[in-house]
């Protein structure tokens, strides 16, 4: 007899476990009822559990037939629901606090979660210490966590009545016939859930910052109150996630980027807009340098574009209606014209300039190209999202023949450069998002060429579905920094559309045209998001062959002047990037704001140092090393640049 059968005789269900062994029960039991009829040790664990894939709560009642997992703190889908019931919490500890206050949304993040909130005055850090011992009283208050399904019209009602105008906007939106609630005390909150089945289940959290945020990120509509807080399953995982926050602000590359003296932003030069100083221009000429050689090894041709071109290519290549909105427009002798977000057009022009034959491919154009991409202000944050940037883009134009050499050379030249910054990374394949354009065929064939490169490459990866360019899926690369945090930087895109659009061909072998394959890639990125993520990875005390100074020359009176001048001449001379410091300051003084400044080397100068006709390196941690002759110096110098790259 089928189970649904038996249990509808008997008033009993069967479920099936994870392991693959079953469990009968009586009609009407939760997913609680489940843990406990395996053991009071899994009940008093549980916090949520999964119906034949879906994540429920622990009171939803159990399908006769279903497959059924218990959630516990250790599950990998725990701290989510953690997270996400701790927002709730905090709702409703600002409700209580401040009952003016209006509420949005509240959904966990890769590092906690926040809630948007409308309130008459902004929030202040004495108010999130309120916040956050009302969160604790609460919790302890042991509250019931329980789910409500109500039609739309009566949550519209309810939550009118509440004078929670946002959350009626959500459900007049959402459209949809019911839609479930969750209540705990007092506080009922629109969600989808699951959540913990009571407030003690949340143990360790902590609010740790105030910002700003546009209502649903649209800047024309109410500027809400977003608190941001982490939560974790236990205090000693918390304690260890705030002392990596405090070193993260410790390395904050606007806060390094200020002290170093290596770039600005303006609000009279405008939002986004990086003003480089002449220590960061000399570090982006040093890594720009480093591409341009890593690049021209590779057998890359470098290549420059305009900044604008006519708005007629930006239609053609489809930027115009699918990416329109972050792109800035200008018209030039009543002639439109799209500033440029991307490089790819460029350099399809340039191959469409003269006939091709396959033995001309595989083409492939670098160009470092600068961009502008019209970012909203509530995004902006440094150098890691700003408004113009430069790409190390190039485009590989070659035959479907080539095309799998040509995505495996690209991870190989990724891993090559990340070794030499020192970075780990990891990499998910990111397929076709709804608005996009091209055939099935050519996407399918894309997505194959890059998920067999991927395969192929031994290394482990993630499909992220939905998050492929409009043109083509891509391989994301997001590289580990020293805090274990992950930055997107590297990519490539396979394209079989943009060289349909543009008709790129070329002769094959059997004497008749043929359609190329382009790869879209780049190997840092964007070089301002790059050297944001360097100054945090580094912590600004950069390896010596990055240093934008790698050597100042200190004297300790004015005695050693001309000796000292001697030492920095042979140290410019030979190539090295060196300041001197010969002010009428104490040593002592000299010597700490040139390891605020994190130069790997001084070199003090004394009377001893110039009757030996030597220099004395000190290291920027304070270690000295013998004292050698200049010439020796740069000789040292100029060996541990060679082990970097």
């Amino acid at each position: 007899m089928p189970l649904s059968v038996k249990g509808s005789v008997m008033g009993e269900i069967t479920v099936k476990l994870p392991d693959g062994s079953e469990r009968t029960l009586p009609r009407g039991a939760s997913v609680y009822d489940l843990a406990a009829s395996i053991g009071t040790g899994l009940a008093k664990a549980a916090i949520a559990g999964r119906i034949d894939g879906d994540l429920v709560d622990l009171a939803t009642v159990l399908p006769d037939g279903s497959k059924v997992e218990i959630i516990t703190e250790k599950s990998p889908e725990a701290l989510e629901i953690i997270r996400h019931s701790t927002s709730h919490l905090m709702a409703q500890a600002v409700k209580a606090l401040f009952p003016e206050a209006k509420v949005t949304i509240g959904p966990a993040i890769e590092t906690g979660f926040y809630y948007d909130f409308d309130v008459d005055h902004p929030f202040t850090p004495e108010d999130l210490e309120k916040i956050e011992n009302k969160m604790q009283e609460l919790a302890k208050a042991n509250l019931k966590i329980e789910r409500q399904v109500l039609s739309g019209a009566d949550a519209i009602r309810l939550f009118g009545d509440l004078g929670e105008s946002y959350k009626v906007e959500l459900i007049e939106d959402l459209g949809a016939a019911t839609v479930s609630l969750y209540r705990q005390g007092d506080f009922v909150d629109l969600c989808r859930g699951p959540h913990l089945p009571s407030t003690s289940h949340i143990k360790a959290f902590k609010l740790t910052s105030i910002a700003g945020a546009y209502w649903r990120g649209d800047e024309k509509r109410k500027m809400l109150q977003r608190v941001y807080g982490t939560a974790f399953t236990d205090k000693k995982e918390l304690d260890a996630y705030l002392a990596r926050i405090e070193e993260a602000k410790r390395r904050d590359h606007r806060k390094l980027g200020k002290e170093l003296d290596l770039f600005s932003f303006s609000d009279e030069v405008g939002a986004g807009l990086v003003i480089w100083h002449p220590k960061g221009a000399m570090l982006r000429t040093i890594i720009e340098d480093f591409e341009r050689r890593e690049h021209l090894k590779r057998d890359y041709d470098i290549v420059v574009g305009p900044q604008i071109l006519k708005t007629d290519l930006w239609q053609r290549s489809g930027h115009y209606d699918n990416y329109r909105e972050n792109m800035y427009f200008t018209e030039v002798d009543e002639q439109s014209f799209g500033i440029k977000p991307m490089n790819c057009l460029s350099h399809m022009m340039i191959y469409k300039s003269r006939l091709r034959s396959y033995r001309d491919l595989p083409l492939r154009l670098f160009e470092l190209g600068t961009v502008h991409r019209h970012e909203r202000a509530g995004v902006l944050h440094g150098l890691l999202r700003v408004r113009c940037f430069t790409q190390d883009d190039a485009h590989i134009l070659c035959t479907p023949e080539q095309l799998d050499s040509e995505i495996k050379g690209v991870i190989s030249f990724v891993q090559d450069v990340m070794g030499v910054f020192g970075f780990e990374f990891e990499m998910e394949l990111s397929t076709r998002p709804e608005k996009s354009i091209g055939s099935d065929e050519d996407w399918d064939r894309a997505t194959n060429a890059l998920l067999g490169a991927l395969k192929d490459s031994g290394r482990p990866f993630e499909i992220n579905e939905g998050d492929g360019a409009f043109y083509g899926p891509k391989i994301d690369i997001k590289l580990r920094d020293s805090l274990d945090r992950r930055w997107q930087c590297a990519t490539i895109q396979c394209d079989f559309t943009l060289p349909e659009r543009f008709d790129l061909t070329y002769i094959d072998a059997d004497g008749e045209k043929k359609r190329p394959v382009m790869v879209h890639r780049v190997i840092l990125g964007s070089i301002e998001r790059f050297i944001g993520v360097l100054i945090e990875h580094f912590a600004g005390s950069f390896p010596v062959w990055l240093s934008p100074v790698q050597v100042v020359v200190l004297t300790v009176t004015d005695n050693q002047l001309s000796f000292a001048q001697q030492v920095y001449a042979e140290l410019r001379a030979a190539g090295l990037r060196v300041q001197q410091d010969f002010r009428n300051e104490k040593l002592g003084f000299k010597i700490r704001e040139a390891q605020l400044q994190k130069i790997p080397y001084m070199l003090v100068i004394g009377d001893k140092e110039v009757e030996a006709g030597m220099v004395t390196p000190r290291f920027r941690d304070g270690k000295n090393l013998d004292s050698m002759k200049c010439s020796d110096f740069i000789e040292f110098i100029e060996k541990e640049v060679k082990g970097f790259h």
